[in-house]
């Protein structure tokens, strides 16, 4: 059983509990984003069992005619053991999720792994195109980042970062890193296509997208935690595409335990989250 604190942000166990969550959070209006819980693996058998569950869950998804995509982990499915192991994962479940009309999530973990995590996105959203990638507004390379993938196809996913990063790679004070969200949302707006996700519980954040897409027109979509703001959540659905961020499995305890570690604010936001 998972504890009642937990299973706020945790959809059960099992891809039949996430499932169900799913179903029930797209009667809301809201759309999901499963994500099964597991990273830095050194083991390739790890890599290659969580590749299978995604792969399970592509053809659950469509089964079931969900309204859900899908979001993996490089250091889950083998960028700690190699690069390659990584690509070859991640391709594979790109191709099957394709097959069954399924978008597929690259999210971003800390800073050593921005470069083959890009890569890779590339990579498969030239093949594909059905993939999106995560971006950090308080990483300082972010800007030339946008630059790059604003001329590739897929989506992309805009957060402040939740990694404590170095200070000669990130910037550090919360009112600059929410300047520079403002400053890249707006580059987003100006120069994509489509593909635009606020991975963000801000307000101002959000309504600052929706000014950028009153001025500019481009598409964008609302991406929020689940049990993290849920009424929002369903207050922004007549007015914008809005998603929510679903993570299950059984390894939700080093999920809690890992994120607290990393930074002291991710504690503090849970606490905000679970007691409003």
């Amino acid at each position: 059983m998972i504890p009642p604190v937990a299973n706020n942000f945790v959809a059960g166990e099992d891809v039949e509990g996430v499932l169900s969550h799913v179903a029930e959070t797209n009667e809301r209006g809201i759309s999901g984003i499963v994500n099964l819980l597991g990273e830095h693996y050194d083991d390739r058998s790890d890599a290659a069992a969580d590749t299978e569950v995604y792969l399970e869950l592509a053809e659950q998804i469509d089964e079931r005619d969900l309204d859900c995509c899908l979001s993996v982990k490089p250091s889950q499915i083998g960028l700690d053991i190699g690069e390659d192991v990584f690509r070859r994962n991640l391709s594979r479940i790109v191709e099957h999720a394709d097959e069954h009309g399924i978008f597929v999530w690259v999210d971003m973990e800390d800073h050593d792994t921005t470069d083959a995590t890009l890569d890779a996105f590339e990579e498969n959203a030239r093949e594909y195109g059905d993939v999106g990638v995560c971006v950090q507004a308080n990483l300082k390379r972010t800007e030339e980042d946008l630059r790059r993938l604003a001329d590739l196809p897929g989506k992309v996913r805009l957060v402040k970062g939740a990694y404590d990063e170095p200070k000669e790679i990130a910037y550090r004070d919360k009112a600059t890193v929410d300047e520079k969200y403002r400053e890249y949302l707006t580059f987003m707006f100006e120069e994509f296509d489509d593909g635009i996700a606020v991975g963000s519980h801000d307000v101002a954040m959000i309504n600052h997208a929706a000014d950028c897409y009153r001025e500019y027109g481009t598409p964008f979509e609302v991406q929020m935690l689940m049990g993290v703001r849920e009424n929002l959540q369903d207050e922004l659905v007549d007015s914008m595409p809005v998603y929510q961020y679903v993570p299950y499995g059984p390894k939700w305890f080093s999920y809690f335990a890992r994120r607290v570690r990393e930074r002291k604010e991710n504690a503090l936001f849970a606490l905000r989250a679970v007691f409003g």
